[in-house]
C-alpha cells in the first residue's frame, strides 16, 4: 500500500503514493508533473477569491466578533458562508443586494452582469433586522452550536417577494417542494453586504481529507496532470447507473471528481458519512485508481433542478472542473421538472457564461438483452428488457428490506447501505445499534 506506482495521463507521468485515508477511501499523494494544459479559470475570470481569514487577522476578528450583535443563520446560509470562505462562490464577496436578488431571479445575472443562476442571500426576522443599522457589522453564528462563522457589514436591508423567487428559481410555489419550503420559512428581511469568514463550520474536522477546497482540488488536478475533469454531483450513494455515467465521462476526460454534498438533505436521504463510505467502496473495487477522486463540499441541496444544475457547473468551475455530468432530472425532486430540463437550460444561457460545460447523458438502465448498462442512445431494445435504476427506488427497497438485484447496485455498496438501514431500524425500535 505504500509503494510508489506510476500511471500515464495523456503522455505525462505522475507518481502516486496511496496511503490509508479517513472514511475508508484512499488519500493519494502526488508528485509534480510536466507542464500541462491550464485548468479552467475561476468564475469571473480572475483568481480564486476565498474570504476565509487566517493567522493573526483571524484571531483578531474572532475576538472582535464577541462584541458584535449576533444573527443566527440557517443551515443553508451556513453552507453558503463556508463556500464564500473557501472560494467556492468566487467572485462573490458576500450576500446579495436587492438589485442582485431581482436580477438573478429574473435574468440569472447580478446587477453588475455576472452570470449567477440562484440568489445567495441571508435573512432574519423583522425584529432582529430593526435592531441593525445599515453600515453596522454583525456576527453570523452557526445554527447548531452558536459559534461565529463570519462577520458581515450590512450594506442594505430589504424585503423580497418570496413567491416570485420560488416561481423563478424552482418553477413552483408548492409548499411541498423542499426548496420552496426553505424560502417560504426564511426570515422576512434580507441582509446584504460583504463578509469576512472566520470558520469552516466543522466540516474538515468531521470529514477529514474528504473536505477539499477549490484551491486543494486545483492543486490535486495539476499534480495528476489532469486538465479535462468531469464533476459528478451526488447526494446519493452511487448505484450502477451512476457508475455508468462516471465511466462514460472517464472515456472522454482525464478523470472524474465524485463531488459529494455534505450539507443538509431532505428527510429519507442517506447521510453523507454513509454515502461517502459506499462511494469509496465502489471506487476501490470498480474504478481504476488513477481515474477517480472523491471529495465533498459543504452546501445544502436546494432541489432547484435546472437552475441548480447551472449553479453546480458554476462552482465546479471554481474547483477546476471543465465539465459537469448532467444525467436525468439533475438536482430535481419529485416530478417538478422534466427529465432533461437540466440538459436544455445549458443551451439557453449566454455564450461564455460558464467555462464548465455539461456532459449530457441520456437516461441509463440495465438492459438484459444488451447484457449490461446502456442508455437510450445506445440500446435498441424496449422497456420490457430494461431495469430502470434510480436512487429513489434503491432507498425504498433498502428501507423496506426488499432484495436488490446485482444489476441495480454493487454488493460492496449494498453491504454498507444495509448495515445503515439495520442500525436505523434498531434505533427506531429502541434496540442498541450494531457497532462496526
Amino acid at each position: 500500500m505504500n509503494d510508489i506506482v506510476h500511471f500515464s495521463f495523456s503522455g505525462r507521468l505522475s507518481s502516486i503514493k496511496a496511503v490509508p485515508g479517513a472514511h475508508g477511501y484512499r488519500d493519494l499523494r502526488f508528485a509534480p508533473t510536466e507542464t500541462m494544459t491550464p485548468l479552467v479559470s475561476p468564475h469571473g475570470g480572475a483568481d480564486l477569491k476565498p474570504l476565509l481569514l487566517s493567522a493573526a487577522p483571524l484571531a483578531q476578528e474572532q475576538q472582535r466578533a464577541l462584541s458584535l450583535p449576533r444573527v443566527r443563520v440557517s443551515s443553508r446560509e451556513r453552507g453558503d458562508i463556508i463556500m464564500l470562505g473557501i472560494g467556492g462562490f468566487t467572485p462573490l464577496d458576500g450576500f446579495m443586494s436587492q438589485a442582485d436578488w431581482r436580477s438573478v431571479c429574473d435574468d440569472m445575472r447580478t446587477a453588475a452582469g455576472l452570470f449567477w443562476p440562484i440568489p445567495i442571500t441571508l435573512s432574519t426576522d423583522q425584529g432582529t433586522a430593526d435592531a441593525i443599522a445599515v453600515g453596522q457589522e454583525i456576527a453570523l453564528v452557526d445554527p447548531d452550536d452558536g459559534h461565529c462563522l463570519a462577520i458581515q457589514r450590512v450594506s442594505e436591508k430589504y424585503r423580497i417577494d418570496k413567491a416570485h423567487e420560488c416561481v423563478r428559481v424552482f418553477k413552483t410555489t408548492d409548499p411541498a417542494h423542499p426548496g420552496v419550503k426553505m424560502v417560504m420559512e426564511q426570515g422576512a428581511v434580507n441582509l446584504a453586504g460583504p463578509v469576512k469568514v472566520l470558520s469552516r463550520g466543522g466540516f474538515p474536522e468531521k470529514y477529514g481529507d474528504l473536505f477539499m477546497t477549490p484551491e486543494q482540488t486545483r492543486t490535486l488536478f495539476k499534480s495528476l496532470g489532469w486538465s479535462r475533469i468531469a464533476a459528478f454531483q451526488t447526494r446519493n450513494p452511487m448505484h450502477r447507473s451512476h457508475e455508468y455515467l462516471a465511466k462514460v465521462a472517464i472515456e472522454v476526460c482525464d478523470g472524474v471528481l465524485v463531488h459529494s454534498l455534505l450539507g443538509a438533505l431532505k428527510p429519507g436521504d442517506i447521510p453523507a458519512e454513509v454515502r461517502t463510505r459506499a462511494i469509496a467502496a465502489l471506487a476501490k473495487n470498480y474504478f481504476v485508481p488513477s481515474t477517480i477522486v472523491q471529495a465533498g463540499y459543504p452546501l445544502d441541496m436546494r432541489y432547484a433542478g435546472p437552475r441548480e444544475a447551472l449553479l453546480h457547473a458554476l462552482f465546479r468551475q471554481n474547483y477546476g472542473c471543465s465539465h459537469l455530468i448532467v444525467g436525468r432530472d439533475h438536482a430535481g425532486v419529485g416530478s417538478y421538472y422534466g427529465p432533461f430540463e437540466a440538459h436544455h437550460i445549458f443551451d439557453e444561457i449566454p455564450e461564455g457564461a460558464l467555462q464548465t460545460r455539461p456532459l449530457k447523458i441520456d437516461v441509463s438502465f440495465w438492459c438484459y438483452k444488451c447484457g449490461g448498462m446502456a442508455s437510450g442512445r445506445t440500446c435498441p431494445h424496449t422497456d420490457a428488457d430494461r431495469l430502470q435504476v434510480s436512487g429513489t427506488q434503491l432507498r425504498k427497497s433498502l428501507s423496506e428490506g426488499q432484495s436488490v438485484p446485482p444489476e441495480f447496485s454493487r454488493p460492496e455498496v449494498l453491504e454498507i447501505l444495509r448495515a445503515y438501514y439495520a442500525e436505523t431500524d434498531a434505533r427506531s425500535a429502541g434496540a442498541p445499534a450494531v457497532s462496526r
